[in-house]
């Protein structure tokens, strides 16, 4: 017996006949003897049409309020589940992020999960019922309902993992785990059994869509053991790995990934854009000059290049960041200038950022080299490079980003079975 939490995404539960096929996932690891809770995501589209109708209400919503509204949609689904659950006799009971609770701070509309109190979930697993909990929510400081931003149902799941120490959480989604690269660009993007925390984490923040950033964080600090999976296999007769784990791609620690690769995938991020201020005096706080206001903006900046002349007198400063944030960033740094010293201004959109990531690169050289001459051999500009210990990423042109993606995913031999 296994105590096992069950996520599943919108397009799973996107309709009734789709509920019913969730609940007899639930069904077959319920009958196979193992303590289970569910978390739920809103049927597809819901989310955005909550959305639509707080901007359609007030452009300047109050958060609060936004919350309480797009919430509502995974209560929805977590009672039509538990519902389902009831008709095909098991016993399930829906619960709301606030009920367990899951406390969040006071950040509405993108809050950060403080604590779990496991001990009703873990109640409702002995008594051998079915918590059916709503992902995405939680209860922030002042006694309000609170949401965890955009994809968060990932983050609630391994979190209530953690906190009822489940043996594995199982991630249902539409695809059938972690693939090397975007199969829609590479047709020979080949599914990962096994990916490091650390190779996950940078895979999501850098353009994988398939789990959201901050619930692989959790899973990295409490070792919270993640499977991949497709929802949309027969639940009556799934597939298992001739280990006889479930057919998808675990998220693991690195200590359990016995032949590592040197590169284990490509990733992503369309949508950038990049800014360069130039001759700036080089001097000690000119980058808390720049950074500072654009933080408190809200602007998320990722690569940052400093260059310093040879005179030592002055400094340009490139950075990348989402293309969302270009007209507010420019804005913040023109009313900045006089501040910030600098005598030139560039800007661009349309710029795409390609990272190769691996583990298997802290104990290879040439792996940055390799990539930038099969970059180059097929006339792709580098625009901007950052490296870590795992993972290199360069900007290119957003023109070029299936070339590049193809190219760098040959180069390291990924498209081999």
């Amino acid at each position: 017996m296994a105590r096992l939490v069950m996520k599943f995404g919108g397009t799973s539960v996107a309709d009734l006949d789709r509920i019913r096929n969730v609940a007899a996932h639930v069904k077959r690891e319920v009958d196979a003897g193992h303590q289970v809770a569910v978390v739920v995501s809103a049927m597809a589209g819901k989310t955005n049409e909550l959305v639509a109708l707080c901007r359609g209400a007030s452009a300047l919503h109050d958060a609060r309020e936004y919350d309480a509204v797009v919430a509502s949609g995974e209560q929805v689904t977590s009672g039509l589940l538990a519902i389902t659950l009831q008709a095909m006799g098991v016993d399930a009971r829906s619960w709301q992020g606030w009920q367990l609770p899951i406390v969040t701070d006071g950040a509405h509309g993108a809050a950060r999960i403080q604590s779990i109190d496991g001990t009703r979930v873990i109640e409702q697993m002995e008594a051998g019922r079915v918590a059916v909990v709503a992902g995405f929510q939680g209860i922030g400081p002042d006694g309000r309902i609170s949401t965890l931003g955009r994809g968060g149902s990932d983050t609630s799941a391994v979190a209530i993992a953690a906190a009822v120490k489940a043996d594995r959480c199982d991630i249902y989604t539409d695809v059938d785990g972690v693939y090397t690269t975007d199969p829609r660009i590479v047709p020979k993007a080949r599914r990962l059994d096994k990916v490091s925390f650390e190779e996950m984490l940078e895979m999501a923040s850098l353009g994988s869509k398939v789990l959201q950033v901050r619930s692989v964080e959790l899973a990295m600090v409490h070792k919270v053991r993640t499977f991949v999976r497709s929802s949309f296999e027969d639940p009556n007769n799934p597939k298992t790995m001739p280990n006889g784990d479930p057919f998808g791609t675990l998220i693991c620690d690195e200590d359990e990934i016995v032949e590592q690769e040197v590169v284990t995938g490509i990733a992503y991020s369309k949508d950038e854009a990049q800014i360069s201020i130039r001759r700036v005096p080089d001097q000690p706080g000119v980058a808390a000059a720049v950074f500072g206001p654009l933080a408190d903006a809200n602007v998320n900046v990722d690569m940052i290049v400093q260059n310093i002349s040879a005179d030592g007198a002055e400094t340009d400063i490139t950075f990348t960041l989402p293309a969302a944030d270009y007209e507010r960033a420019t804005a913040v740094l023109n009313d900045k200038k006089v501040e910030i010293g600098y005598k030139t201004f560039e800007g661009t959109t349309g710029m795409c950022k390609v990272s190769v990531i691996g583990v298997g690169m802290r104990s290879h050289a040439g792996v940055a080299a390799q990539a930038f001459k099969a970059l180059s051999d097929k006339g792709i500009n580098i625009r901007a490079i950052t490296t870590s210990e795992i993972k290199i990423s360069v900007l290119i042109d957003e023109a070029y980003t299936e070339l590049a993606v193809r190219t760098l995913h040959s180069v390291y031999g990924l498209d081999k079975a």
